[in-house]
């Protein structure tokens, strides 16, 4: 069975080589071509493709749009990223987006076929400099992460154990013999410095970071 492909990109040549190429693969069947995100979007509704090879840099709607809103709709269509931009203001938010691949575009046919084939495998497919980013983005996360938890005091970090644990804050106030009202004051101290928005998210940060089993 054939993989089904829409190939988006604002360049008549960029796509006209695509084209060119991937039909010679007898496994590949191009589906559908389009120039900017919204066309990308409207074609994704009504051809669904298995995969789309995505520009980022076009008019009206860029790539990085445009997948998350495909992603939104139709989850199961595989979008990867084919570029010439490769700095980390593209790759991140192209990932954070649903993108399972991310490469340049002066990769070798035979590359390129090879990483559409493995991303409908279920595999991620990124350029070197791709992942070297992302693995920036992830340590510059978990040296913020460390550094805010570093800030809790002894008494918030108890308590946002706590909170781990799923005890309100009457549970908590007994089991570290202070009051409601210091444990809310703690609570609230604790989601500040740690840039969260509620409880649940407290504890889930706890899990994260190992603060409780």
């Amino acid at each position: 069975m054939s993989i089904r492909v829409l190939i988006v990109d604002d360049h008549h040549v960029v796509r006209r080589g695509l084209v060119f190429f991937l039909r010679t693969q007898k496994d590949l069947e191009i589906i559908g071509e389009a120039a900017n995100g919204k066309e990308a979007i409207e074609l994704a509704n009504a051809l669904n493709p298995d995969i789309i090879l995505m520009d980022l840099v076009m008019p009206g709607m860029d790539g990085i749009q445009a997948t998350k809103i495909i992603k939104e709709q139709q989850p199961e269509i595989k979008i990867m990223m084919l570029t010439s931009f490769s700095d980390q203001d593209h790759v991140i938010p192209a990932l954070e987006a649903g993108a399972s691949g991310f490469q340049l575009k002066d990769i070798q046919p035979d590359e390129l076929v090879t990483a559409v084939k493995k991303i409908m495998g279920g595999e991620n497919q990124l350029h070197p400099k791709a992942t070297s980013h992302l693995l920036a983005n992830l340590s510059s996360k978990g040296k913020k992460e460390k550094k805010l938890l570093e800030e809790l005091t002894k008494r918030e970090l108890d308590v946002l154990k706590e909170i781990a644990k799923g005890k309100s804050n009457k549970e908590i106030a007994a089991s570290l013999f202070i009051t409601e009202k210091t444990v809310k004051t703690h609570v609230s101290n604790l989601l500040a410095k740690l840039e969260l928005a509620d409880r649940t998210q407290a504890a889930l940060y706890a899990v994260k970071n190992q603060l409780v089993d």
